[in-house]
């Protein structure tokens, strides 16, 4: 299983989450942040610090927001060199 950031993030993408990975397994998309399936190992340490409540285990995704789990996952194949997230507090 790997953790999932959802519509809640689209505008928002705080970054509190990219300074607890202790993997830095978060992307920076154009509009939202995304988790690397292959890297995230399952920690939860990003979803309590999300202050959008938008990141879920991906088995716990609410119905509203389960698109962005195949969105997730489709985000990495289509941006194979995307940028990892850079830290709010280097």
């Amino acid at each position: 299983m790997t953790y999932i950031i959802a519509e809640p993030c689209i505008g928002v993408k705080d970054r509190a989450c990219v300074d607890v990975c202790p993997v830095e397994c978060i992307y920076d998309g154009e509009d939202q942040l995304w988790i690397k399936p292959e890297e995230c190992i399952d920690c939860a340490a990003c979803e309590p610090e999300c202050p959008v409540t938008a990141i879920f285990e991906e088995s716990a995704v609410p119905e509203q927001w389960k698109a962005f789990i195949a969105k997730n996952y489709e985000y990495f194949v289509q941006h194979p060199d995307a940028p990892v997230a850079p830290r709010k507090n280097p």
